[in-house]
């Protein structure tokens, strides 16, 4: 198995859970070399591209931020992922720390299902560059606006002048998309998802569109510099020419999933919280003492 981590939190816990989990049941575990001195000396470091491939399965120690990156890894040959919450929200993540050796137990008798996630995939750096969940132009702080025009399967449709444009999956619908008002698509639908954030002029709703539909946007010359960020991560700074070109790809990942129906019961629960103009302690009073209890377990409090 495969351990991808967090990149600051403190994983020594849930690395040891694992590694003694591993150990009684004679199974290797492997980290990217970067990781050896977050880790025992029983889980062998290597390069950071091998770890996917050396594995059966990945498991992700974070919050959904993780999670993208466990999947951007395999993208090449998709391995399951489990995902372990170390995270404050997590959408993608099921399993909580106490319940890891049950849900590794059940990971090696494959007492679980999948659940498939599509991608994006951008040619601006190359067909192994994708998002889970999007893809967004962004203006760079003091500037002025992105604009951009939008051609779909070659033909022009409208342009875009506003702070981002977002293209997201079904999965990213909650995330950045959501956040400048898309709408939330289910995540067993196939379809992709532009929104601008803050649109000033042009097209200032959000777009839906089918999976088999190509996506082109391409900066006016009046725009300000852009950022392109995948999933968050900025891969290329400062644009002021040239386009972006997006085409989605279906079961580009695949993440293991132990109980389907608790996982959308919490997963309902954190979007109210997301619509109500609470602090979360004023929620908490809210709560029945029994969901109360639950809830403390399953969210863990604000830093």
């Amino acid at each position: 198995m495969g351990l991808v981590l967090h990149p600051t939190r403190d994983v020594t816990e849930v690395v040891g859970i694992i590694e003694r989990w591993a150990t009684r049941h004679h199974k290797s575990l492997v980290v990217r070399a970067e990781d050896k001195h977050r880790v025992p000396a029983s889980v062998e470091p290597v390069p950071a591209d091998e770890v996917a491939a050396r594995a059966d399965a990945l498991i992700s120690i974070g919050g959904d931020g993780t999670m993208l990156g466990a999947l951007r890894s395999a993208i090449l040959d998709p391995k399951p992922v489990l995902g372990v919450h170390l995270g404050r929200l997590g959408f993608l993540v099921e399993v909580e720390p106490p319940e890891l050796p049950e849900a590794l137990s059940r990971l090696l008798s494959k007492d679980f299902t999948i659940e498939s996630h599509a991608c994006l995939a951008c040619d601006v750096c190359g067909d192994d560059v994708v998002a889970f969940n999007d893809i967004a132009l962004v203006r760079k702080p003091g500037r002025s606006f992105v604009s951009a025009t939008l051609a779909i399967d070659g033909q022009q449709y409208g342009y875009y002048r506003c702070d981002a444009i977002v293209v997201s999956t079904p999965t990213g619908s909650t995330a950045y998309s959501y956040a400048a008002g898309g709408p939330l698509v289910s995540p067993a639908a196939d379809s992709v998802v532009i929104t601008p954030s803050a649109p000033m002029a042009g097209i200032s709703r959000s777009v839906v569109l089918s999976p088999q539909e190509k996506i082109r946007l391409e900066l006016e010359p009046n725009s300000s510099e852009v950022v392109v960020e995948m999933d968050g991560l900025i891969f290329r700074d400062a644009a002021t020419e040239g386009a972006v070109d997006i085409s989605y790809r279906r079961n580009a990942g695949l993440v293991v999933r132990l109980d389907a129906l608790r996982y959308q019961e919490r997963n309902q629960l954190k979007m109210s919280l997301l619509d109500l103009p609470f602090l979360p302690e004023q929620l908490r009073e809210l709560l029945p003492d029994e969901l109360r209890r639950r809830n403390d377990r399953e969210i863990p409090p604000p830093c």
